[in-house]
């Protein structure tokens, strides 16, 4: 969930046209979201064993579940100030 919420709002990829390398390639300029910047999350389990997954019967969702995420934020700022921005990450410079 927090993979979804960096990748609409934090993320960034910034590369040098001129050399073809990330300008950003450390932690220090790459910025991804933090604690302060995650709500409470509430995660719900699903009451269900299935043995056929894996021998303890858990199921996991990993990266698939942040493929919505993004166009559910995207949505959201859309509704909150009518504007659509089709790029990502979603910054206030697109906003205006």
């Amino acid at each position: 969930m927090v993979w979804g919420i960096g990748l609409a709002l934090y993320e960034d990829a910034v590369m040098d046209p001129r050399l073809g390398r990330f300008v950003n390639n450390n932690l220090a300029e790459y910025h991804i979201p933090v604690n302060a910047d995650v709500p409470e999350i509430e995660a719900l389990w699903v009451d269900e064993v299935d043995t056929h997954v894996n021998p303890l019967g858990v199921k996991g969702i990993g990266e698939i579940g942040i493929t919505g995420a993004a166009a559910a934020i995207n949505s959201a700022v859309f509704h909150a100030t009518g504007k659509r921005v089709g790029d990502y990450p979603i910054t206030l410079d697109k906003l205006l």
